[in-house]
Protein backbone atom coordinates (compact mmCIF):
# COMPACT_ATOMS: atom_id res chain seq x y z
CA UNK A 1 0.00 0.00 0.00
CA UNK A 2 0.99 3.32 -1.40
CA UNK A 3 0.23 6.52 1.85
CA UNK A 4 0.37 10.04 1.00
CA UNK A 5 1.29 11.46 4.39
CA UNK A 6 0.61 15.35 4.21
CA UNK A 7 2.80 16.87 7.72
CA UNK A 8 5.22 14.27 7.41
CA UNK A 9 7.12 15.28 9.51
CA UNK A 10 4.77 16.26 12.60
CA UNK A 11 4.93 13.55 15.81
CA UNK A 12 1.89 11.27 14.78
CA UNK A 13 3.20 10.96 11.23
CA UNK A 14 6.65 10.25 11.72
CA UNK A 15 5.84 7.50 13.82
CA UNK A 16 3.37 6.11 11.71
CA UNK A 17 5.66 6.60 8.48
CA UNK A 18 7.59 4.40 10.82
CA UNK A 19 4.72 1.74 11.27
CA UNK A 20 3.79 1.76 7.83
CA UNK A 21 7.31 1.10 6.62
CA UNK A 22 7.99 -1.84 9.47
CA UNK A 23 4.97 -3.84 7.70
CA UNK A 24 5.78 -3.60 3.80
CA UNK A 25 3.80 -0.64 2.82
CA UNK A 26 5.39 2.70 0.96
CA UNK A 27 5.28 5.76 3.16
CA UNK A 28 5.79 9.42 1.62
CA UNK A 29 5.64 12.07 3.64
CA UNK A 30 5.15 16.02 2.24
CA UNK A 31 7.59 18.42 4.46
CA UNK A 32 7.90 21.92 3.80
CA UNK A 33 11.18 21.75 4.84
CA UNK A 34 14.06 20.41 3.10
CA UNK A 35 15.99 19.91 6.25
CA UNK A 36 13.57 17.52 7.53
CA UNK A 37 13.95 14.94 5.20
CA UNK A 38 16.64 13.17 6.97
CA UNK A 39 14.44 12.44 9.55
CA UNK A 40 11.76 10.95 7.36
CA UNK A 41 14.30 8.65 5.69
CA UNK A 42 15.43 7.51 8.91
CA UNK A 43 12.07 6.20 9.43
CA UNK A 44 11.70 4.85 6.07
CA UNK A 45 9.90 6.97 4.45
CA UNK A 46 10.17 8.68 1.18
CA UNK A 47 10.01 12.26 1.44
CA UNK A 48 8.19 14.97 -1.33
CA UNK A 49 9.19 18.95 -0.64
CA UNK A 50 6.20 21.13 -1.41
CA UNK A 51 4.83 23.90 1.01
CA UNK A 52 0.56 22.85 1.38
CA UNK A 53 0.14 26.89 1.77
CA UNK A 54 1.87 28.26 -1.32
CA UNK A 55 1.49 25.20 -3.63
CA UNK A 56 -1.88 24.02 -5.88
CA UNK A 57 -3.88 21.56 -6.94
CA UNK A 58 -2.24 19.78 -9.72
CA UNK A 59 1.26 19.45 -7.79
CA UNK A 60 -0.25 17.96 -4.56
CA UNK A 61 -2.54 15.52 -7.42
CA UNK A 62 0.77 14.94 -8.90
CA UNK A 63 2.30 13.22 -5.68
CA UNK A 64 -0.53 11.67 -4.62
CA UNK A 65 -0.76 9.87 -7.90
CA UNK A 66 -1.21 6.46 -7.85
CA UNK A 67 -1.38 6.18 -3.94
CA UNK A 68 -4.01 4.07 -2.28
CA UNK A 69 -4.71 6.35 0.59
CA UNK A 70 -3.81 9.61 1.61
CA UNK A 71 -3.88 10.91 5.61
CA UNK A 72 -4.05 14.77 6.71
CA UNK A 73 -1.92 14.76 9.50
CA UNK A 74 -0.54 18.90 9.23
CA UNK A 75 -1.05 21.32 11.46
CA UNK A 76 0.03 24.89 12.33
CA UNK A 77 1.15 24.21 15.41
CA UNK A 78 0.33 25.36 19.14
CA UNK A 79 2.86 28.51 18.86
CA UNK A 80 1.16 30.00 15.06
CA UNK A 81 -1.12 32.58 14.65
CA UNK A 82 -4.57 32.61 13.40
CA UNK A 83 -3.55 33.20 9.99
CA UNK A 84 -1.71 30.24 9.64
CA UNK A 85 -4.26 28.20 11.86
CA UNK A 86 -6.75 28.69 8.86
CA UNK A 87 -4.11 28.07 6.08
CA UNK A 88 -2.91 25.18 7.00
CA UNK A 89 -5.46 23.71 9.80
CA UNK A 90 -7.91 24.48 7.09
CA UNK A 91 -6.81 25.59 3.77
CA UNK A 92 -3.97 22.95 3.35
CA UNK A 93 -6.33 20.10 4.65
CA UNK A 94 -9.15 21.28 1.72
CA UNK A 95 -6.12 21.43 -0.99
CA UNK A 96 -5.13 18.20 0.26
CA UNK A 97 -8.62 16.66 -0.18
CA UNK A 98 -8.58 18.61 -3.56
CA UNK A 99 -5.47 16.72 -5.14
CA UNK A 100 -7.36 13.23 -3.92
CA UNK A 101 -10.25 13.79 -5.78
CA UNK A 102 -8.49 14.74 -9.04
CA UNK A 103 -5.57 12.18 -8.41
CA UNK A 104 -8.38 9.25 -8.08
CA UNK A 105 -7.66 8.53 -4.14
CA UNK A 106 -10.70 7.64 -2.27
CA UNK A 107 -9.28 6.56 0.41
CA UNK A 108 -8.75 9.87 3.07
CA UNK A 109 -7.98 9.84 6.75
CA UNK A 110 -7.97 13.19 8.96
CA UNK A 111 -7.05 14.09 11.96
CA UNK A 112 -9.01 16.34 13.68
CA UNK A 113 -9.68 17.50 16.85
CA UNK A 114 -11.93 16.86 20.19
CA UNK A 115 -14.09 19.96 20.84
CA UNK A 116 -14.78 21.19 17.07
CA UNK A 117 -18.15 20.61 17.21
CA UNK A 118 -18.33 23.49 19.93
CA UNK A 119 -15.35 25.63 19.45
CA UNK A 120 -17.27 28.63 21.10
CA UNK A 121 -17.88 27.09 24.20
CA UNK A 122 -17.51 28.82 27.12
CA UNK A 123 -14.83 28.52 28.80
CA UNK A 124 -12.19 27.96 25.74
CA UNK A 125 -9.41 29.67 24.95
CA UNK A 126 -9.48 32.14 22.19
CA UNK A 127 -6.38 31.16 20.40
CA UNK A 128 -7.73 27.70 21.02
CA UNK A 129 -11.28 28.55 19.97
CA UNK A 130 -9.65 29.95 16.19
CA UNK A 131 -7.88 26.42 15.98
CA UNK A 132 -11.05 24.50 16.48
CA UNK A 133 -12.93 26.77 13.97
CA UNK A 134 -10.41 25.87 11.17
CA UNK A 135 -10.40 22.35 12.49
CA UNK A 136 -14.59 22.22 12.01
CA UNK A 137 -14.50 23.76 8.39
CA UNK A 138 -11.84 21.36 7.45
CA UNK A 139 -13.72 18.30 8.76
CA UNK A 140 -17.21 19.93 7.12
CA UNK A 141 -15.60 20.22 3.78
CA UNK A 142 -14.19 16.87 4.17
CA UNK A 143 -17.83 15.42 5.19
CA UNK A 144 -19.43 17.17 1.96
CA UNK A 145 -17.11 15.03 -0.48
CA UNK A 146 -17.43 12.00 -2.29
CA UNK A 147 -14.16 10.31 -0.86
CA UNK A 148 -13.80 6.97 1.77
CA UNK A 149 -13.15 9.09 4.60
CA UNK A 150 -12.63 8.56 8.22
CA UNK A 151 -11.78 11.25 10.51
CA UNK A 152 -10.42 10.61 13.61
CA UNK A 153 -10.46 13.20 16.78
CA UNK A 154 -8.10 11.91 19.60
CA UNK A 155 -8.02 13.02 22.96
CA UNK A 156 -5.01 14.97 24.37
CA UNK A 157 -1.76 13.54 23.66
CA UNK A 158 0.89 12.25 25.07
CA UNK A 159 4.43 11.10 24.05
CA UNK A 160 4.28 8.16 26.38
CA UNK A 161 4.93 4.66 25.14
CA UNK A 162 1.67 3.29 23.34
CA UNK A 163 -0.10 0.70 25.13
CA UNK A 164 -2.29 -0.79 22.32
CA UNK A 165 -5.36 -0.74 24.43
CA UNK A 166 -7.79 2.19 23.41
CA UNK A 167 -11.09 3.28 23.16
CA UNK A 168 -12.83 4.42 20.00
CA UNK A 169 -16.49 5.27 19.53
CA UNK A 170 -18.63 8.32 17.85
CA UNK A 171 -18.14 9.97 21.30
CA UNK A 172 -15.75 8.45 23.87
CA UNK A 173 -15.40 11.06 26.63
CA UNK A 174 -12.59 13.09 27.72
CA UNK A 175 -9.14 11.50 28.21
CA UNK A 176 -5.20 11.39 26.91
CA UNK A 177 -3.83 9.25 24.60
CA UNK A 178 0.05 8.22 23.64
CA UNK A 179 0.84 10.09 19.78
CA UNK A 180 2.26 5.91 18.98
CA UNK A 181 -1.39 4.64 20.12
CA UNK A 182 -2.77 7.20 17.46
CA UNK A 183 -0.76 6.42 14.61
CA UNK A 184 -1.34 2.94 15.33
CA UNK A 185 -4.85 3.14 14.79
CA UNK A 186 -4.38 5.56 11.75
CA UNK A 187 -2.48 2.30 10.29
CA UNK A 188 -5.23 -0.04 11.34
CA UNK A 189 -8.12 2.43 9.92
CA UNK A 190 -6.43 2.31 6.66
CA UNK A 191 -6.70 -1.50 6.46
CA UNK A 192 -10.50 -0.78 8.24
CA UNK A 193 -12.68 0.31 4.68
CA UNK A 194 -16.20 -0.25 7.02
CA UNK A 195 -15.21 2.74 9.10
CA UNK A 196 -14.96 5.21 5.66
CA UNK A 197 -17.69 8.20 6.51
CA UNK A 198 -17.24 8.04 10.24
CA UNK A 199 -16.31 10.28 12.58
CA UNK A 200 -14.23 8.39 15.49
CA UNK A 201 -12.99 9.77 18.71
CA UNK A 202 -10.02 7.67 20.41
CA UNK A 203 -9.06 7.70 23.73
CA UNK A 204 -6.82 5.33 26.11
CA UNK A 205 -9.04 2.24 26.96
CA UNK A 206 -8.84 -1.30 28.08
CA UNK A 207 -9.70 -2.66 24.09
CA UNK A 208 -6.80 -3.99 22.19
CA UNK A 209 -6.54 -1.68 19.03
CA UNK A 210 -7.31 -3.99 16.35
CA UNK A 211 -10.42 -5.09 17.96
CA UNK A 212 -11.32 -1.64 18.84
CA UNK A 213 -10.83 -1.19 15.37
CA UNK A 214 -13.42 -4.07 14.18
CA UNK A 215 -16.12 -2.50 16.77
CA UNK A 216 -17.14 0.52 15.36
Amino acid sequence: MRVVIAGGHGQIALRLEKLLSERGDQAVGIVRNADHEPELLAVGAETVVLDLEKSDVDAVAAVLEGADAAVFAAGAGPGSGEARKDTVDRGAAALFADAAERAGVRRFIQVGSMGADHPDAPGIDPGFAVYLRAKKAAEDDLRARDLDWTILRPGTLTDDSGTGLVKIADHTGRGTVPREDVAAVIAGLLDAPATARRTLELISGETLLADAISAV
